[in-house]
């Protein structure tokens, strides 16, 4: 993979994350997870510490049962992967078996790949390597929309939001 600038890219978020699905990483070399994710948000928001630049980042939302939420919360680096259209079947395993049972990356023939601190699927089409830099749960008592909750939190189930600066992206060459 070679590294790009941020700035190269040239995409749809709304499509590349609500259509085609990305692959949340995060975790080190004795202990990792993935799951498949098809809600989140890129821009930037924030500046860097000598505020010479607003943040690029991208913003993920895990459930309180997802294995992935314990690295989530543990590492300081997490990854967001763009599968090619070949690896499409693997988001039914990232998404629906937890890594509590076994090894997702085994179960789909992907490779885990290590590297700044954090983890990444080596034959991702796209990478991109975020640094954590605010996570809060979302309550109920935030939704002014209440039917949100109806429909998307019957169980009461919140997700965590993760905002992570995106330090690096990676494309396939």
């Amino acid at each position: 993979m070679k590294e790009i600038s941020y700035k190269e890219l040239s995409f749809n978020p709304m499509t590349l994350v609500g259509d085609d699905w990305l692959v949340l990483c995060a975790g080190n070399e004795k202990e990792y997870n993935g799951m498949t994710i098809s809600w989140g948000h890129m821009g930037t928001i924030w500046h860097d510490a000598n505020r010479k630049y607003q943040l690029p980042t991208v913003c993920v939302y895990v459930r309180p049962q997802r294995y992935t939420k314990k690295f989530m919360d543990e590492e300081e680096y997490f990854t967001v992967n763009l599968l090619s259209k070949e690896n499409r079947k693997a988001h039914g395993v990232f998404g629906n078996e937890s890594g509590k049972d076994g090894n997702k990356f085994e179960k789909t023939g992907l490779h885990p790949e290590f590297s700044d601190g954090t983890i990444h699927i080596q034959e991702a089409e796209m990478v991109f390597v975020c640094r954590k830099v605010f996570t809060q749960d979302l309550k109920e008592e935030g939704f002014v929309d209440k039917n949100i909750v109806d429909v998307d939190y019957p169980e009461k189930d919140f997700h965590t939001m993760y905002i992570g600066e995106i330090t690096k992206v990676l494309v396939k060459e």
